[in-house]
C-alpha cells in the first residue's frame, strides 16, 4: 500500500496562491478580533498557515475561533486547487502504481474536500477514493502525529510493514516513523533535502522519475 502525503508530492497547492500572503490573512483576521497578542512574535512572522492555525489551537483547543480559522484556511486551499502545480511525474506515477496492483491512501494535513477536489480536475479520485484522511478537527492529530496513517493503514487493511509513505517534511517523516512505514522522501529542492535529512530520512529523492522507471522496470 503506497500512503502519499498531498502538498508536495502530488502537487504544490499553493503554487500561486501564496501560503505566505493565507498566513497573513490568518494572521490579520485574528488581530480584527482584537487577538493580535494570541500569536507570539514568531508566531506572527510565520509563512506556514498551518502553524498559525496549530499555534491558535493550542492555547484553544476545540474552541470556536480554532474552527473559524480551520474554516478560513480551507476555503484558502479550495482557492489555491485550480492554480496547483500537479508534481513532475506524479500524475503518471499514480496511474502506472494503480495499475499494478497496491491500493493508495492520501495521508495528509490539508483538508480532505481540497484532495477530492483537485484528485477529481486531474481524474485521479478514482486512484485513491475513498481512502482519503486530512485533516479534522481535532488538529493535534496533525501529522507528526501519525493518527492519518493509521487510519489509512486500518481502512485498507494493511500492515506497517507492507505500507511506503511518500512525503516531504520531517512531520512526514516523523508520522511513517512512529507508525512504523517505511518512508520515501521527495525533496523538490536541496533545503528540503535537508530538512528530511536532519530529520532522520535516509530514502530521499528529488524527483519521481526514478521511482517511476523503478515501478515500470520491476519483475
Amino acid at each position: 500500500m503506497i500512503l502519499w502525503d498531498f502538498d508536495g508530492p502530488i502537487c504544490s497547492l499553493f503554487a500561486r496562491h501564496s501560503a505566505t500572503t493565507v498566513a497573513d490573512e490568518l494572521i490579520g483576521w485574528l488581530g480584527a478580533q482584537g487577538l493580535h497578542d494570541l500569536l507570539t512574535e514568531d508566531e506572527r512572522a510565520s509563512l506556514d498557515p498551518h502553524f498559525v492555525l496549530r499555534a491558535v489551537d493550542r492555547r484553544h483547543p476545540g474552541s470556536d475561533l480554532v474552527a473559524e480559522l480551520e474554516e478560513r484556511l480551507t476555503t484558502h486551499e479550495l482557492k489555491a486547487v485550480p492554480t496547483a502545480m500537479p508534481t513532475g511525474y506524479a500524475d503518471v506515477l499514480i496511474r502506472t502504481w494503480s495499475t499494478l496492483g497496491p491500493r493508495m491512501a492520501i495521508t495528509t494535513n490539508n483538508s480532505p474536500s481540497v484532495v477530492r477536489k483537485y484528485l477529481a480536475g486531474r481524474d485521479l479520485l478514482d486512484h485513491f477514493a475513498p481512502h482519503i484522511y486530512g485533516r479534522t478537527k481535532d488538529l493535534h492529530l496533525l501529522k507528526p502525529d501519525p493518527h492519518c496513517l493509521n487510519r489509512a493503514l486500518r481502512g485498507l487493511g494493511s500492515s506497517p510493514k507492507d505500507a511506503l509513505m511518500i512525503g516531504d517534511t520531517p512531520s512526514d517523516f516523523h508520522a511513517a516513523e512512529q507508525a512504523g512505514v517505511p518512508f520515501l522522501g521527495y525533496a523538490r529542492n536541496p533545503r528540503k533535502e535537508k530538512l528530511l535529512r536532519e530529520a532522520g530520512a535516509v530514502d530521499v529523492v528529488g524527483s519521481l522519475e526514478p521511482v517511476l522507471t523503478a515501478v515500470r522496470t520491476r519483475p
